[in-house]
């Protein structure tokens, strides 16, 4: 007995050291709040350049809820551990970062830890921000402390255990945070280097792009890019996985960094045309350099391929019977605004851009999520208002409608039916109910 009562005791006595030792190595201290930011010693040239660091990051799209002030905080995140809500990067001293120091915003930046010293939830993507050199993080520190603040307390995350444990998240930063700049690669060239800087840094294109593991760290090596998830919708692959009937280019890729639309391929929608706005605000340079660090994923030596001849092609094969439902509601509700000119132009018009389906990755994808949501939620905010929106058939469509609608169309382009269609639109009905929405 008394050896099980040593043994007993030892067990806890490890216990107790190795959970004190947690405790002090998942420690951090308060930074101290500044009464006042010396901003007038921000120059005019790290404030420019911190507005267009700060554009490349995407900031504006993770802390500016709907309808509020750029930058306010309040947008929900929902994630499989809750529903996470971004904080008020304004400089506003009280419900804002009007008193954080620069070593605040750096830690925050860098090792996700906040002025207060709690532990940021990784939907705020530190893994990528720090990676981002010294200059250009006083930089945007500059930029942003020069903004106007704005006094907004919005919802406050609060995920139920063991996930409200903050300090837990220590542990998953171990296993999936590196700390230090993204470094150049010696065999590369400096334009590919500064593509990597960008998608690797204030890009953080893989936070979507990539798929995560079972705790949401980020799978790395062969399935880095190769396609992940945000806000519901898709992120496709950006590598040779991708479903595109075409391959992208590096003119498509210009083309829809700037102007959030490819004739050859589709336009940005969902939590991707946001990103596409703030694409466009980067000098070409930058825009040519994210592009060729890009296409690197993909096949080097894919052609082009003639888009004009697959549309005319899709467009003229009699797939489906004439009379099939499909078909007619196909006529009823997008051919006004999809379907090509006699000419077989791709995306010509007056009225916005009107990509052609067939040759839009979304509906040669081996999931139809984005099919179905780009149905039912439309596009109402477009990465350019002069793209134009699409409007929403939430109302004006069933869920068979629908289903029958998506599978004519995948069958008029030759591509095999998706199965169970019917009911994985009424999920994502269900689960994108406005009524149901986050505030």
């Amino acid at each position: 007995m008394k050896t099980i009562k040593k043994i007993t005791l030892g067990g806890l006595g490890l216990v107790a050291v190795a959970g004190a030792a947690f405790l002090a190595v998942t420690h951090h201290g308060e930074i101290a709040p500044q009464q006042g930011i010396a901003v007038q010693d921000f120059s005019a040239q790290q404030i420019a350049n911190g507005k267009t660091l700060v554009a490349m990051g995407d900031c504006a799209v993770c802390h500016t809820a709907k309808n509020g002030a750029e930058n306010a905080g309040g947008f929900p995140m929902p994630s499989p551990f809750g529903t996470i809500y971004s904080t008020n990067i304004t400089p506003d001293p009280e419900t804002g970062i009007g008193r954080w120091s620069y070593e605040a915003f750096e830690r925050a930046m860098r090792h996700g830890i906040d002025r207060e010293g709690r532990h940021l939830y990784p939907a705020f993507p530190y893994t990528a921000f720090t990676r981002v050199t010294d200059d250009d993080m006083h930089d945007i520190y500059a930029y942003l402390m020069t903004q106007p603040a704005v006094k907004s307390d919005g919802p406050k995350t609060a995920l139920g255990f063991p996930f409200n444990i903050r300090r837990g998240i220590a542990a998953w930063n171990w296993l999936n945070l590196t700390p230090g700049p993204v470094a150049d690669v010696a065999s590369q060239t400096p334009e590919w280097n500064r593509g990597a800087y960008i998608a690797e840094g204030l890009g953080h294109c893989s936070a979507c792009h990539s798929p995560r593991d079972a705790f949401s760290g980020e799978k790395k090596g062969i399935f880095h890019l190769a396609g992940g998830s945000a806000e519901g919708w898709d992120a496709p692959a950006l590598t040779t996985a991708t479903a595109a009937p075409v391959p992208w280019t590096s003119d498509d890729l210009l083309q829809y960094f700037r102007t959030g639309a490819s004739q050859r391929h589709g336009v940005a929608a969902g939590p991707m045309a946001p990103v596409a706005h703030g694409l466009a605000q980067l000098d070409d340079k930058d825009l040519q350099a994210l592009t060729t660090y890009i296409l690197s994923y993909k096949k080097a030596d894919a052609q082009p391929v003639d888009a004009q001849a697959l549309v005319r092609k899709a467009e003229t094969a009699q797939a489906v019977p004439a009379d099939a439902q499909g078909l007619r509601l196909y006529q009823g509700a997008c051919m006004s605004c999809h379907s090509s000119d006699p000419q077989g132009q791709l995306a010509e018009s007056t009225f916005g851009s009107r990509p052609q389906l067939a040759l839009n990755t979304n509906m040669h994808a081996q999931s139809p999520n984005n099919a179905v949501r780009a149905v039912l939620e439309g596009i109402q905010a477009p990465a350019h208002a002069e793209l134009g929106t699409m409007p929403s058939f939430r109302y004006a469509l069933s869920d068979a409608q629908i289903a029958v609608l998506l599978n004519t169309m995948r069958a008029q382009y030759g591509l095999q039916e998706w199965p169970d269609l019917k009911q994985t639109v009424a999920k994502v009905r269900a689960e994108t109910d406005p009524a149901k929405a986050h505030h």
